[in-house]
């Protein structure tokens, strides 16, 4: 084995800044959260991306939500990506190239994901406008009895539901035309929980750019996976994009991984790599 092939890399102290930051930052956020959640604050609610026709959705959060993190574990690993790869790159691009490759490399994972989230919501959005605009009681009876509307409703997402069908049946029974305005408003208010749920957090898409452009730059450097097993990075990162793709294509209900976020950011950031590498002379 060539040792210098081997990759090993520095101690936090000795981090250039902008990676030092970013991880900085990700922990303060991550605490932040914790407490803000202990006394009744979502910060995920301003912070996190929502879809952009969700009444949460705000601009800002194209930035904000890559420095957000649900877990301890969640945080703890994209951070160590962060660590293994942000330093190596930081050094060779500069800390304002660098900081332009983490931040695109969101937006792609961004987008990616907004990609995905449109074809999982928009049959139902649109089902429920179209039954809006022609509201009857049958038409609302219809898609309240659907599957695809009736297996998304909880008490957690729909906290009023049973003192809504309690007031519908009464107004109803009564034929009171009152029992078409609580389903108009019930029709919204559940569109926006269900457009507001869709929420993605977390580093993963710019970590995912980061191994893309580390396997790319030094392809043969050699990184240890699970801290035993040897690998190239090049072996590494097309590992890592196969199974992405592969979790992805499955669409596992229960796996609530942004799959195709990882690989959005993973193609923005080799895509980089390719449009620099034409412009060596110019780096920021």
């Amino acid at each position: 084995m060539n040792f210098n092939n081997q990759y090993r890399p520095g101690g936090f102290g000795g981090l250039p800044v902008v990676t030092k930051n970013i991880i900085i930052i990700n922990v303060i956020l991550y605490l932040a959260t914790v407490l803000a959640e202990s006394r009744g604050i979502d910060l995920v609610k301003y912070l996190g991306l929502h879809y952009f026709t969700a009444p949460d959705f705000r601009p800002h959060q194209f930035v904000t939500y890559i420095f957000m993190h649900g877990s301890l574990m969640h945080i703890f690993f994209n951070m160590f990506g962060v660590y293994i790869f942000g330093q190596v790159l930081e050094q060779v691009w500069g800390p304002k190239r660098y900081l332009i490759f983490y931040i695109l490399t969101g937006f792609g994972a961004a987008l990616a994901q907004y990609i995905v989230i449109y074809f999982s919501v928009s049959d139902l959005v649109q089902s429920i406008d179209l039954v809006q605009t022609n509201l009857s009681d049958k038409t609302f009876t219809e898609l309240f009895n659907s599957r695809d509307f009736s297996a998304r409703i909880s008490r957690e997402f729909i906290p009023d539901y049973e003192s809504f069908v309690n007031q519908y049946n009464a107004a109803l029974n009564d034929g009171s035309p009152r029992a078409m305005a609580l389903a108009s408003q019930f029709l919204l208010d559940y569109k926006h929980q269900f457009l507001n749920s869709q929420v993605i957090i977390g580093a993963s898409g710019s970590l995912f750019g980061l191994l893309g452009a580390f396997g790319m730059l030094f392809p043969n450097r050699e990184l240890y996976l699970y801290f035993f097993i040897p690998v190239k990075a090049k072996w590494l990162v097309i590992g890592y994009g196969a199974i992405e793709l592969f979790s992805g294509w499955k669409n596992d209900p229960l796996d609530n991984v942004a799959h195709f976020a990882h690989i959005g950011g993973l193609v923005i950031g080799v895509i980089l790599v390719l449009i620099w590498r034409r412009d060596r002379n110019n780096f920021y």
